[in-house]
């Protein structure tokens, strides 16, 4: 195995009651603030550049970038959201790290808040997870507490408050500009950009809008150096990251590596696909980005890497499945989600969705026809940058890329032989594949 495991996010998440400010002080905890509070804030956000940290929200953008296009300051407030929206099918690293150490992205928020020049930081997590809730705000007291928030923290004469608001539970608030106009108490649909968060945000001000992860990364940053921090993953791709394992995997669960690991290195630490079962395909991150083949195990899982072949990074929710899990069926559920969760602001993905979701059913249900693959492609066209946003974009990865891999096995849900009267060729109930049905 070419690739070791980096434990640094996670590296206190199986220490007994790992998400107490005791816990995270005992294992040097808030020790990079006390550091970044010697800085200007101008060195940590050059810092943070040279580190070549990039968002690990999906997007990948430069992070010490984003934070830099903030523009002068003009005496009024700025903002930092970190979006804690976690919403995408097979994305589940965030909650965990609130869950773990939410003292580690009360500390990132700080030092990023520092380094903007914010004095009010929010945190908005979905509502659903009321137990993440409520280790947040017991963190965030904590830390009040203890003077690492709200006036002049740890003497430094710095200010800041953090406020923790648990959103409605919408999909569409994952994406930044939906995300800043629910917190502003109005439904959550994305904005027209420009004017982008950094110029006009949160309450029209200057707003950076950084992932869990992404903040959660920046101590260590402060801490060990951007050398350090670029001496893992790849030139273009640097750092580490989790990696979320699910599915038809032996031992599923976050797996923190460097960037540029492979799915096969990944699924030898995770005890490979289950026992007497082979990969079929996978997503490298989450269910909106175009789906992988057995082919690809040897992809390096990187920003660079996963493009040139076809997909995307994003929020590397690998979701494993094995050869008695139906294309069509799982395309088909991820497409229900999509339709479901359209905030309905523009006609290509509110329509598109709708249409895209009939003709998947009537294919699963066997009652298509082969006119109905040319017709799925024809309308994820009409979707892909049509769409307001990108969300409407990521429905359209897996029908086209399933399609492309796995063409036959649409057909066979048509009648024919050994089908004569269509549906899946696959037994839902044993999860085995009928003779010549076989992907």
């Amino acid at each position: 195995m070419a690739t070791q495991l980096t434990p640094v996010l996670s590296r206190t998440w199986d220490v007994e009651r790992s998400w107490t400010l005791e816990t995270y002080e005992r294992h040097d905890g808030y020790s990079a603030l006390r550091t970044a509070l010697t800085r200007s804030p101008e060195d940590l956000v050059q810092l943070v550049k040279d580190s070549g940290l990039r968002g690990r929200g999906g997007a990948g953008f430069p992070t010490g970038m984003k934070w830099g296009f903030l523009p002068k300051p003009d005496g009024g407030p700025r903002y930092l959201v970190v979006n804690a929206d976690e919403s995408e099918p097979g994305t589940c690293k965030d909650v965990p790290l609130m869950m773990a150490s939410p003292h580690l992205l009360i500390e990132g928020a700080i030092i990023t808040s520092y380094a903007i020049g914010c004095h009010h930081a929010f945190i908005y997590l979905r509502g659903e997870v009321v137990h993440v809730y409520r280790r947040l705000m017991h963190a965030v007291e904590e830390a009040y507490a203890k003077g690492y928030l709200g006036r002049n923290v740890l003497g430094s004469g710095f200010d800041l408050d953090i406020t923790v608001h648990a959103g409605a539970g919408a999909y569409i608030c994952g994406e930044e500009t939906a995300l800043l106009d629910s917190l502003e108490g109005r439904r959550g649909q994305p904005r027209l950009k420009p004017p982008f968060p950094a110029v006009a945000g949160l309450y029209a001000r200057p707003t950076v809008v950084n992932n869990v992860e992404s903040v959660a990364s920046v101590p260590s940053i402060v801490a060990h150096g951007a050398d350090w921090f670029s001496s893992m993953g790849t030139e273009k791709s640097t750092g580490f990251g989790l990696f979320s394992l699910s599915g038809h995997v032996t031992h599923p669960g976050q797996y923190e590596a460097p960037l540029g690991v492979t799915l096969r290195e990944l699924l030898d630490m995770a005890g490979g696909v289950r026992d007497g079962h082979r990969l079929k395909f996978w997503t490298p991150g989450g269910s909106s980005t175009p789906i992988f083949t057995e082919e690809h195990l040897d992809v390096p899982l990187d920003f660079e890497g996963v493009a040139g072949a076809g997909s995307m990074l994003g929020t590397r929710a690998l979701q494993i499945f094995d050869e008695t899990t139906c294309v069509v069926r799982a395309v088909l559920r991820w497409t229900e989600f999509y339709a479901h969760e359209s905030c309905g602001k523009c006609t290509p993905c509110r329509e598109g969705t709708f249409w895209m979701k009939q003709v998947l059913r009537r294919l699963e249900a066997g009652q298509g026809t082969e006119q109905d693959l040319d017709n799925l492609l024809d309308q994820c066209d009409n979707i892909l940058g049509r769409a307001f946003c990108a969300l409407g974009d990521g429905a359209t990865s897996p029908v086209t890329s399933s399609i492309q891999h796995f063409r036959e096995e649409y057909l066979r849900h048509l009648p024919g032989p050994g089908n004569p009267h269509g549906g899946c060729p696959f037994d839902p109930v044993a999860a085995t594949v009928f003779a010549g049905a076989d992907a």
